[in-house]
């Protein structure tokens, strides 16, 4: 019962991982969204990285979940997580550069 909940769990954090890659789709589709739609889906990637990371660290977390799906949604979701951040900090300094 609990290995069922465990790849269960493995999955929902590797859907939700992958989330923040949908923001893409209208960049390549050359769509311009309007401003509070924008906003929201803003809201939902980064809200959904950060779910997919905590999610992730509770499945790598224990040994005999570890699986290759486990490790690359912990992947994903830290280098969305790290992007995320990466953009916050230039943000900021670019902000108190001026």
């Amino acid at each position: 019962m609990e290995n069922k909940k465990l790849k269960t769990l493995s999955l929902v954090s590797l859907m939700t991982s992958i989330i923040p890659a949908a923001t893409l789709i209208p960049v390549f589709l050359k769509i311009t969204l309007p401003e509070g739609v924008s906003t929201v889906w803003a809201g939902v990637s980064i809200a959904s990285a950060v779910v997919g990371l905590i999610l992730s660290i509770v499945c790598v977390r224990s040994e005999e979940s570890r699986s290759p799906v486990n490790i690359a949604s912990t992947i994903v979701s830290a280098f969305w997580c790290l992007l995320m951040i990466g953009m916050l900090a230039l943000a900021l300094f670019l902000t108190f550069l001026q």
